[in-house]
């Protein structure tokens, strides 16, 4: 069975789950050759009594249609997160969950799947772009930073801090490191 690549970005109101919320989940899957098979966006209502951190409202108030864009048609974690599984899981092929990074976006969206649906279709594992990037351009962690990443790996897509714009663009820029990956010597073909 193909693996699908699911490009996933959250906003939040703080650096971690319980004390802060998820406010938006996009996630978009990617066939290995790049093709956008679906996609999925969700804004939640915040947990009980979660507050915003300062430093990330501070981010916020820089960004307040995005932030807004957050609070429109809001879901129950329960509800939504349900509704994220069941998308999942009706894609055909075995989902991979990626992200930049993962370390943020996965521990969101894994505490809020085990809190709320009990399990995770990605199992406990993620794929973060900017080891994957790492490993591409033969440079440290630290230096393995968009800006420094080859200009051929963007594609013209905004970045918005709305979920599934983010999403999408990760996902492509993900699909374009993957070609990358596959026309070295020795790695398998995807597509």
């Amino acid at each position: 069975m193909m693996e699908i690549y699911i490009s996933t970005d959250i906003e939040t109101d703080g650096p971690i789950p319980g004390p802060h919320s998820m406010l938006s989940l996009g996630s978009a899957a990617y066939l290995p050759d790049k093709t956008l098979i679906s996609t999925i966006e969700i804004n939640f209502e915040t947990l009980p009594g979660a507050t915003g951190h300062p430093e990330t409202m501070e981010f916020w108030s820089r960004y307040k249609k995005a932030y807004q864009y957050t609070r429109v048609d809001t879901q129950s974690p329960e509800g939504g997160m349900q509704q994220y599984v069941d998308w999942v899981e009706e894609l055909e092929g075995k989902p991979v969950f990626v992200a930049y990074p993962a370390g943020f976006d996965f521990l969101f969206v894994y505490w809020y799947l085990i809190k709320f649906v009990g399990r995770s279709p990605f199992s406990h594992s993620a794929l973060d772009m900017k080891t994957f990037a790492m490993s591409l351009m033969g440079k440290g962690y630290r230096e393995s930073t968009k800006r420094n990443m080859p200009r051929h790996w963007f594609d013209r897509h905004p970045h918005t801090h709305k979920a599934l714009d983010d999403a999408i663009e990760q996902g492509a820029l993900f699909c374009n490191m993957l070609a990358d990956w596959q026309e070295r010597p020795g790695n398998s073909k995807l597509f």
